[in-house]
């Protein structure tokens, strides 16, 4: 180990993109599993002879996972350490990929789903919330957004793959063993997770915070520039600690934590009831309504996952420098247009299939840029540490149980009152999220957490008028 106040800058950035990159790893699997649905409905539906309740089922029933993922994250990490949380994780995702693939019957592989959906559950929860406790305040929204980035990696390397698997077999084999390939190839990146897990040091928050202050401040050597950074965001950390009370759920309902909740959930809500889902989950089915063959819909998969990836990158290089309000502004305007284009578009007879391509790809590469990305940075920004676990799991409770709603009635809303009326009711909760972040959401930028903390809660200094985080009267 170099002493410390010999220390390159280089070598401590080096250790926090290494744990950054690692605990990264969990966002692919997340992408990955989440997104092995998408290439598969259609196969799935003729396999088991499901109807659009049926399939909803299939592809929804992720989301049950993921809620009780979420609900037990939070605690749990808590409890035991965000390292230990995520070494169990992907040993979930790894049985749950299993199981997923040699599924005999639809009960079989909505079980082996819901455990998946446990595992993504858990790992939306704590990885961001990690990744956060070891970053640099000027980089920790780009930081975050790695396991973003990650996850439409996993998303776009799940559609090629359903892509070229449908493309290299006929259409019968395809509905008895394609999707089963699918969903077994992610055993391959839970098996890396678990190993790379190793490698990385238990969040140092939570071992200052549990009494390991040894621990804690090796930890913090490993990732400042010299000791002496190291030893005042140590006391920084212990200070703010040791003005916290308990760690409850009741306490999340204190009137000085609120507003926060009320943000936070706010944030997590809008980022899936706006129908992204509904694009990852059904979009081949989307495309085919517009008149396209199998293999082209899984095609024009494919192109959203690249659009996806690159939108992403983008908000990564982005994020620090012009803020997460401004860009939940941006997307939510972004998102209301293309989503209103997107239901005109249906109103035809016979929609442009290119037309179609064009405006859904403009509606991900907004929200990639913007919610996407920020929800996450927002949900493990806002909270105090004594609650930060807790409180994540109540936001990204509201996130799933908006997945949830999407995946669950998509198709039902498609048979009922049609393309075109439902994906008006996205872009009318867009309009809603515009309102919602233009009023309620504060800009977090270029604040270390225990700033962030001292600002929403304490009697820090006043920020700027705009994109102002609320004091405590």
């Amino acid at each position: 180990m170099v002493d410390s106040t010999t220390r390159s800058r280089t070598g401590h950035m080096k250790n926090v993109v290494l744990i950054t990159l690692i605990t990264a790893v969990g966002g692919f699997l997340f992408g990955f599993d989440n997104g092995a649905i998408s290439g598969s409905t259609g196969f799935l539906q003729e396999r088991f002879g499901l109807g659009s309740g049926g399939i909803g089922w299939v592809t929804s029933c992720i989301i049950v996972g993921c809620i009780i993922g979420v609900v037990v994250a939070g605690r749990l990490s808590d409890l035991v350490g965000r390292k230990k949380v995520l070494l169990a994780t992907a040993v979930v995702f790894l049985v749950g990929a299993v199981g997923e693939a040699l599924a005999p019957n639809v009960d079989m592989l909505v079980a082996a789903r819901m455990l998946v959906g446990i595992g993504i559950g858990i790992e939306t929860t704590i990885a961001p919330l990690y990744i956060a406790e070891v970053a640099p305040s000027h980089l920790r929204g780009r930081m975050v957004s790695f396991n973003q980035l990650f996850n439409t990696v996993g998303n776009l390397v799940v559609f090629t793959v359903s892509a070229l698997i449908s493309r290299a077999n006929s259409e019968s084999w395809n509905v008895e063993h394609g999707w089963r390939y699918v969903f077994g190839v992610g055993v391959v990146p839970a098996v890396l997770f678990f190993c790379l897990l190793f490698i990385v040091p238990e969040s140092p928050r939570w071992l200052i915070g549990h009494g390991r202050e040894d621990l804690g401040r090796a930890v913090l050597r490993r990732i400042n520039p010299t000791d002496r950074d190291a030893d005042r965001q140590f006391d920084e950390i212990r200070a703010t600690l040791g003005q916290e009370g308990g760690a409850g759920l009741r306490d999340l309902w204190a009137p000085r934590l609120r507003k926060a909740l009320v943000i936070g959930f706010g944030v997590a809500l809008f980022q899936q009831i706006t129908g992204i889902n509904a694009i990852f989950y059904y979009a081949p089915e989307v495309f085919k309504d517009a008149g396209l063959e199998t293999n082209d819909a899984l095609s024009s998969t494919v192109l959203i996952g690249v659009t996806l990836v690159l939108a992403t990158l983008v908000s990564l290089w982005i994020v620090d420098r012009v803020g997460r309000r401004t860009l939940l502004l941006f997307g939510a305007t972004g998102m209301t247009i293309t989503l209103a284009c997107t239901g005109l578009l249906f109103r035809a007879a016979s929609p442009n299939p290119t037309l179609l391509l064009v405006f859904i790809l403009g509606y991900v590469a907004v929200f990639a840029v913007s919610f996407g990305t920020v929800a996450y940075i927002i949900i493990s920004e806002i909270f105090p540490s004594h609650v930060r676990g807790v409180a994540a799991s109540v936001a990204t409770f509201a996130l799933w149980g908006g997945n949830y709603l999407v995946s669950q009635f998509f198709p039902v809303l498609v048979d009922h009152i049609g393309s075109s009326g439902t994906f008006f009711i996205f872009a009318g909760t867009s309009l809603v999220a515009l309102v919602f972040t233009f009023s309620m959401v504060p800009e977090t930028k270029n604040k270390t957490l225990e700033e962030v903390e001292r600002e929403l809660y304490g009697t820090g200094p006043a920020l700027p008028a705009t994109g102002t985080i609320p004091r405590q009267p």
